[in-house]
């Protein structure tokens, strides 16, 4: 082939390669149309006694929102710990990705997947609401030890729905800690 032909060949690939690229572009749907759906991959290969637990909450998340699946065993988006003492807490370091604690002298008083869900709701998002309304999952401990909802309330799993809204796992809402959700577990005196 002389290069005049090549020269040709290849300004014609590259225009069918373009007026192809400018037709599929045209026909997808515009971005607010697409829904991204992200996955949170949680590992609980160190939560002992509470990996079932946590399936049961990854459960309730899964079916409360959209845009969003939690999964296990692909990947460690978000690790789940048992401990004992020092209270349950969460350590979110970006959206989607953090560690949660479950404390076995915490979960003894309370509801261990009220605990669970509630811990898992920081990682998705979502701050505590000390108001003590067992209705809301966010209102942690100052419920009391007799409530037993580990369901959020829908503006919670619509909160949780809006911030994966188009997003990738790890948007920056902030790294932090969330500690004291659950008051410290009873001391025996005497």
């Amino acid at each position: 082939m002389t290069s005049r032909r090549v020269s040709r060949l290849l300004v014609a690939l590259v225009t069918t390669a373009g007026a192809m690229l400018g037709a599929t572009i045209a026909s997808a749907p515009a971005s607010a149309d697409v829904s991204i759906n992200a996955t949170v991959c949680y590992n609980t290969s160190q939560a002992g006694s509470y990996a079932g637990i946590a399936n049961q909450a990854a459960t309730i998340w899964n079916n409360a929102t959209v845009n969003l699946t939690l999964s296990a065993g692909c990947g460690s988006n978000l690790r789940i710990y048992q401990i004992t003492g020092g209270g349950s807490y969460a350590v979110r370091t970006s959206l989607g990705n953090g560690r949660v604690y479950i404390d076995t002298q915490q979960a003894a008083q309370y509801s261990p997947l009220r605990i669970m869900t509630h811990e898992i709701g920081h990682i998705l998002g979502l701050p505590d609401n000390y108001n003590g309304n067992c209705a809301l999952l966010m209102s942690g401990g100052s419920a009391g030890t007799s409530c037993t909802n580990a369901y959020p309330s829908t503006a919670e799993a619509n909160r949780v729905s809006s911030l994966f809204a188009g997003t990738r796992i790890g948007a920056d809402v902030g790294s932090q800690v969330f500690q004291d959700s659950w008051p410290a577990a009873a001391v025996k005196v005497g």
